[in-house]
């Protein structure tokens, strides 16, 4: 799809820079960019990717870090 879209001129030329030393497009770059922006501010698309992994793993504590975590808890002086 293409798209018009406005920048700030040194928004643009730092962008044409990176596409240049990165050997990839514009487009390339803009749509990695929108992608990771999309990414980082989905937060309900990382809660239920979180929920996926705790409904495949469980909740319950692995017997191993629970007993490192008393044994490093008994040595610690409080």
């Amino acid at each position: 799809m293409k798209i018009a879209i406005s920048v700030p001129d040194a928004v643009f030329q730092a962008a044409e820079r990176h596409a240049q030393r990165s050997q990839k497009s514009r487009s390339q770059l803009y749509a990695e960019a929108v992608a990771e922006y999309l990414h980082r501010h989905a937060p309900d698309d990382v809660t239920e990717a979180m929920n996926r992994v705790i409904d495949q793993v469980g909740t319950a504590p692995d017997p191993f870090v629970q007993a490192a975590a008393q044994s490093v808890l008994a040595r610690v002086e409080w």
